[in-house]
């Protein structure tokens, strides 16, 4: 059961994505072609490959991580608190073998949670590590084990209660749960050309903490727990 887990036990997680070249006409070639291959049959009318290529930052194959960030639990003087602290990188390889070695540190049987980290984020980091000839560490390899048996949450498939057909952003999620957020500058259709055009990562970061703080806050949520404390979250280097 859920609320039988200890919260300390847990890492919460968020990835940003963008697409790895700034347009499609920087692609080489050959990806130009598996890229409108890979779209053909979802453009609508008037629609090219090259239009929706800024939706690459979607697929892994034709995607990168600029920045993952993370937070854990803690218990001090009776008080729950979380603590934040993200890899956001242009080289997406340093920023996973960051993330990698930090895994490393952590117990082989610490649970992932993310919302709709199971579709997405976390096949998302697998698939990128191996891009970049990296080793799946064991908290993400759920190879050869059955769904149940991973050490995965994701707050979506919670709120899904066994019905698979429904999808619930993060945002609408807090909203009904009253889960206060901050108003956001950008969201996540900004980030590719906040990143791309502006060039600006640090504004990416932020964004991508409010949603591990968003994340965190819905499972104190489902647990029938108190909210944390904004007093109680704390940002690490």
């Amino acid at each position: 059961m859920l609320e039988t887990i200890d919260l300390q036990q847990i890492l919460v997680l968020d990835i940003e994505t963008v697409s790895q070249k700034a347009s499609y006409n920087e692609l080489p070639t050959h990806f130009q072609q598996l890229w409108a291959h890979k779209v053909r049959n979802t453009l609508k009318e008037e629609e090219t490959a090259a239009g929706v290529y800024p939706n690459a930052g979607l697929h892994a194959e034709f995607g990168k991580i600029i920045c993952l960030s993370v937070g854990v639990f803690y218990h001090r003087g009776g008080q729950t608190g979380f603590r934040v602290k993200s890899f956001a990188n242009d080289d997406e390889k340093e920023l996973l073998v960051d993330f990698s070695t930090l895994l490393r540190t952590q117990p082989a049987n610490l649970i992932l949670c993310a919302h709709n980290g199971r579709n997405f984020d976390f096949p998302f980091i697998c698939r990128r590590l191996l891009i970049n000839g990296l080793v799946i560490p064991t908290q993400l390899d759920i190879s050869g084990k059955k769904p149940w048996e991973s050490n995965h949450l994701d707050t979506m498939e919670l709120w899904r209660f066994g019905d698979f057909r429904s999808f619930i952003s993060l945002n609408l999620m807090a909203a009904v749960l009253d889960i206060p957020t901050p108003k956001d500058d950008i969201s996540g259709e900004d980030v590719y050309r906040v990143y791309h055009e502006e060039n600006n990562l640090a504004r990416i970061r932020i964004y991508c903490e409010k949603d591990v703080i968003t994340t965190a806050q819905i499972l104190r949520r489902i647990r029938s727990e108190p909210l944390i404390e904004p007093e109680a979250i704390s940002f690490a280097e």
